[in-house]
Order: C-alpha cells, then structure tokens, then sequence
C-alpha cells in the first residue's frame, strides 16, 4: 500500500531500474509516517562510506507522540539495503553517471519501505517531449469519449 509517491521524479529522471530499501526510523517517526505527516518531493539519496542515507525527506511530528525529546524533521536516515545491492549502486553511480531518486514511501507487510530508483537526469527538450506526449494521450481519451456518446 503506498503512502506517498514522489512524482517531480518521473518528471526530471528517466528511471531505470528501482530498489526497495528499509529505512532506519524511530518510533516516533513510525506514528507521524502512518499518520500521513511526511514529504519526499525534496529528498534526495547518497553514498557515504559504503552505506545509503536518504536526506531531505520531512516528517513532521505529532504532538501527541513523545513530547519530552527534541526532533529533528528532516534528519539523515540510513537506507537498509542487502550489500550485492549496494555494491552495485555504487558501481553505476560512480561509473555510469547515475542518479539515486526516492520514488516511492510504502507498506511492505507492516514495515515501511522506501523504493529508490536508479535514474539519469533529464534534459529540457526530454521534458517537453514528455509533456507533449502526456498532451496528445489526453486529447485522444477525451476524442474515443465524445465519440462513445
């Protein structure tokens, strides 16, 4: 079950492969997640001494969740991932020009999952050649409904 899907996405990187990765929360962080108090639009993923931290993502928390520690909404998380996984991210990242982009929050068997994805950026023509086609796709669907009538 999805809790969040980060669209600007798909919108500046052609996504070529996805990794679902855990997240290293904390309780607090759980509740506010489930309570539907987060954002990954500005969020992005690095590698630092052989490990994944997501960064930027912002989950504001409830004020009935653990009143007597100080939180920080948008701290660095580590991204749990199997170590072949990793290697080969950082394989392509730092070879082939590639980019870690956070796609997708969601519910795994009760566990919530990040889906990153490995991607190259866009350039501007890319993006208005995606726009275009969105366009026609439209006005297609809106022509095979007017003809249905």
């Amino acid at each position: 079950m999805s809790i969040t899907v980060n669209k600007k996405a798909f919108h500046d990187y052609f996504v070529e492969e996805k990794f679902e990765a855990g997240i290293a929360l904390e309780g607090w962080e759980v509740k506010a997640i489930r309570a539907g108090r987060m954002n990954i639009k500005e969020s992005y993923v690095i590698i630092k001494s052989g490990e994944i931290y997501l960064i930027g993502m912002h989950i504001s928390p409830l004020t009935t969740a653990s009143t007597h520690n100080k939180h920080d909404p948008t701290r660095t998380r580590k991204l749990l991932l199997h170590s072949r996984e990793i290697m080969k991210l950082i394989g392509k990242v730092e070879r082939a020009g590639y980019a870690l982009v956070p796609i997708d929050l969601h519910f795994t068997r009760g566990r919530i999952k990040l889906e990153i994805g490995l991607a190259k950026g866009k350039k501007q023509h890319d993006k208005r050649d995606d726009q275009l086609e969105k366009d026609s796709k439209r006005e297609a669907q809106r022509a095979m409904k007017e003809r249905q009538r």
